[in-house]
């Protein structure tokens, strides 16, 4: 008889052994010595957990000689710990402050750019420090977030990242990249920026499209705004990561420029882009000219379903059409590394979201038709993330690296996506984690939290 997860009890004890455990083959850094997988691509396996990490990994059922504690998983799901390669903390829970007032994408980025004097320092503490707590909790290790870089608020944004990185470190791996559009960073401003992303251990980013605009056409100085943009990156050493073509519109077509400026400096594997959404509503001559470039360039692709299903198409009385997120199967079948990230939480560009990346790949899947065969799905939220950020020790599960674990009440991929999971138990360094989600009441301000205490009385 299997035993309830919830009547599961998890060791304390240095070693021990999780036993008769699902884990996707995709998820496991040697799946070669598992011969049988099912129908998803699932094997069972063995774990001992030993001094906080994976010490071996074995079929399941294979004789041990070990006096630990057992858990008898009765075939539940266990994972890595998930990555999200692409979000915005500086942003995140700032949705009552600045709300999107038809939600789309240009009413979104002018409730930002309205709100970000409001970014104080000990603002963006508090903002960012509660959306890492919700990812920790929810069993995210690795974060790259994208900084809002500003002639106002440069300094000041990068400040407070480098403290919260510092403050985090051994909880969640936090990476970060500059984001403006690339024009601003014509003059000296991209020199300034450049430096701090440099002393901030950071990743040169930017927008392609106009300062004052939304994402269209290319503009007539694009290939010298990225030459302007390589330049930089070479001088300081520092690896690429773009906001590229974030619309419906067939005309948005820089992803092209950008896959020739990397191979015009030399920067084949150096460059990652984000959302790449008109290429789906682009022609299939113009899509396979543009996968030909982005597999030359060795560029890595980041999706953003959530956001991008949320965001375009969006008119007001109108249902929309297409779904916003780009040819994801068709880069996959070419090679191109393909990861599937958060993005916005809780501010005007999506009004909703946890730092879950759990969701986020339940409603990829979805979104992105990622099922049918599913089997390699659960990579695009562990193993493709770890390689395209160079975030060692995550997102697989792999012999002599830390225990970083969750377990799912779930013994199929189906299963796993079929619920939230809000009973999933996150294993940190072989530990059980007890860290919960944070209580919005922590975001409020003092008058709000006064308007509650005076409603409850």
């Amino acid at each position: 008889m299997t035993i309830r997860f919830a009547d599961i009890l998890w060791p304390e004890a240095p070693r021990y052994r999780l036993a008769n455990a699902r884990i996707p083959a995709c998820l496991l850094a040697e799946p070669a010595g598992f011969s049988d997988s099912d129908r998803e691509g699932v094997v069972r396996a063995d774990l001992l957990i030993e001094n906080g990490t994976v010490a071996r990994i074995t079929p399941a059922r294979q004789a041990w000689i070990d006096d630990g504690p057992c858990v008898d998983l009765g075939g539940r799901q266990v994972w890595p710990t998930l990555i999200d390669v692409h979000t915005h903390l500086d942003k995140a829970h700032s949705i009552e402050r600045s709300p999107n007032i038809d939600g789309t994408f240009g009413s979104a980025r002018l409730a930002a750019a309205a709100d970000r004097p409001n970014w104080t320092a000990p603002d963006l503490r508090r903002r960012i420090d509660f959306g890492l707590r919700c990812a920790y909790a929810h069993g995210v290790s690795a974060i790259r977030t994208h900084i809002d870089t500003y002639p106002d608020n440069a300094e000041r944004s990068w400040s407070v990242l480098r403290e919260m990185r510092t403050e985090w470190s051994g909880r969640v791996d936090l990476q970060a990249v500059s984001l403006c559009p690339v024009e601003l960073l014509m003059d000296s401003f991209g020199d300034r920026v450049a430096t701090i992303v440099k002393e901030s251990h950071g990743l040169l980013g930017g927008v392609t499209r106009p300062a004052l605009g939304t994402h269209g056409a290319p503009v007539a100085d694009l290939d010298t705004q990225l030459d302007r943009l390589f330049a930089l990156a070479i001088r300081h050493d520092l690896t690429i990561d773009l906001h590229v073509d974030e619309t419906g519109d067939p005309a948005a077509a820089t992803l092209p420029f950008i896959a020739r400026a990397a191979l015009r400096h030399g920067y084949r594997g150096r460059v990652v882009c984000g959302h790449c959404c008109s290429l789906a509503v682009q022609g299939d001559s113009e899509v396979d000219r543009t996968l030909d470039l982005l597999a030359e360039a060795e560029i890595a692709i980041v999706t953003l379903p959530t956001v991008n299903l949320y965001l375009q198409d969006r008119q007001g009385g109108r249902t929309p059409r297409w779904r916003g997120v780009t040819v994801v199967h068709e880069m996959l079948r070419r090679g191109i590394r393909v990861a599937a990230a958060g993005d916005n939480c809780r501010d005007s560009f999506y009004a909703y979201g946890d730092h879950d990346m759990v969701d986020t790949f339940r409603q990829a899947v979805r979104i992105l038709h990622l099922d049918h065969p599913i089997d390699g799905a659960p990579a695009l939220v562990g193993p493709l993330p770890s390689r395209i950020a160079g975030f060692h020790d995550h997102g697989l599960i792999a012999e002599g690296a830390p225990a970083r674990l969750i377990v799912f009440n779930a013994r199929t991929i189906n299963e796993v996506v079929s619920r939230p999971h809000a009973d999933r138990v996150v294993i940190e360094r072989g530990k059980r984690l007890r860290a919960t989600a944070p209580e919005y009441s922590e975001l409020w301000t003092d008058d709000e939290a006064l308007d509650h205490r005076v409603a409850a009385e």
